[in-house]
């Protein structure tokens, strides 16, 4: 796989490639992540890449034309089954969704900043807009991390156990059962009986149980 992502602060984007288990995805060669400046393929010679809005108005706007010079760039040298624009008005992002992100090949991440992009770019270029919730960011960049994590780590070979993800919180629309580790008895706390009995069809069935208990009291809204 191989994901291109486009910013106006492409080193707020590193640290997150750069550490545990993106870096070790990106090491043994399952994702490729390009980050790309914007300003690279800014206009004139003050690397413009934004300006004021026409009719006015607080905050800068992202101007198509940069934008339009990296993407066409970046589909000159392959396919792209998808050019996402991380937006507060999109979609918002859920594991159905990075579950089928994460079958795509080559996808194209697009940061807005300022007040955003020219809605130009997104009606010529976006197949796919993506929110990671309902409040507003500074930029892209943060929310573009967020969705390349989601996506890089259901990737085959990822995870050193690959049935991991398949058990993660909303797999199956239910959130993970409780977990426990050692030791059994930690301040008059113990570990439920079950979990210690090696009896893996019942350890099985309490889990089912602790998902459905767990999700009807917190997210009830996952069981309509």
């Amino acid at each position: 796989m191989r994901i291109d992502i486009i910013t106006v602060l492409p080193e707020l984007l590193k640290s997150p490639f750069e550490a545990s288990i993106l870096k070790r995805a990106i090491e043994k060669g399952l994702v490729e992540v390009h980050l790309h400046n914007l300003r690279d393929f800014s206009l004139g010679n003050y690397n413009q890449v934004d300006d004021y809005q026409f009719g006015g108005g607080a905050g800068m706007v992202l101007m198509a034309e940069p934008i339009d010079k990296c993407i066409s760039k970046l589909k000159e040298e392959r396919v792209y089954d998808e050019v996402i624009y991380m937006s507060p008005d999109g979609a918002t992002l859920n594991q159905g969704m990075a579950n089928g992100l994460s079958l795509k090949k080559n996808i194209i991440i697009l940061c807005g900043h300022y007040k955003g992009v020219d809605q130009r770019v997104r009606d010529l270029f976006i197949t796919k807009e993506i929110s990671i919730g309902d409040y507003v960011l500074s930029g892209g960049e943060l929310a573009a991390a967020v969705l390349s994590d989601a996506v890089i780590r259901l990737l085959p070979g990822v995870l050193n156990d690959e049935t991991s993800a398949l058990t993660d919180t909303f797999q199956d629309n239910l959130l993970a059962p409780p977990v426990y580790t050692r030791p059994s008895n930690y301040k008059g706390h113990k570990v439920p009986d079950v979990l210690l009995s090696g009896n893996f069809p019942k350890i099985e069935k309490w889990r089912e149980e602790q998902a459905l208990k767990r999700t009807e009291t917190l997210r009830p809204d996952l069981l309509e």
